[in-house]
């Protein structure tokens, strides 16, 4: 998986029970998803169509560093499909902890909202990286 953010969570993220609110994190996922899968298939036109079951597994605290990673599971026609593991970084001993999974699919749009196919170049640099990794694991 590829590092796509970075959070470190605030005082102005905690809520009642002091752990990070989960619509704060929720955010956080939404975004760095949308700049990678802009990233990734070379257009500012991508928007959320969905975002799979949250499982928040450990709870964040104030002063947790947070590391977003994320990994094209598929590519359609007009969407990408990506998974994304968000862990807490510890500083002193560089171990990180899962803290919450999740899928999330977005769309290609044109300038009037209606999907759009996603480019060709993309797709062969996408058929590319899938055939490299999947090299490197048999190798």
């Amino acid at each position: 998986m590829k590092l796509i953010s970075k959070k470190i969570c605030m005082a102005k993220d905690i809520g009642i029970h002091n752990n990070l609110f989960g619509g704060t994190l929720m955010e956080w996922i939404d975004e760095a998803a949308a700049a990678f899968a802009t990233e990734y298939c070379f257009t500012p036109n991508m928007v959320t169509l969905r975002v799979g079951e949250l499982l928040f597994k450990k709870p964040v605290k104030t002063g947790n560093h947070i590391r977003i990673y994320g990994e094209v599971v598929a590519l359609g026609n007009t969407s990408i499909n990506i998974r994304i593991e968000v862990k807490k970084y510890n500083l002193y001993s560089g171990e990180e902890t899962t803290v919450c999974l999740t899928n999330t699919t977005f769309v290609r749009i044109d300038d009037d909202g209606t999907p759009t196919p996603i480019g060709e170049t993309v797709r062969k640099l996408h058929q590319e990286r899938v055939a490299r990794e999947g090299a490197a694991v048999a190798g």
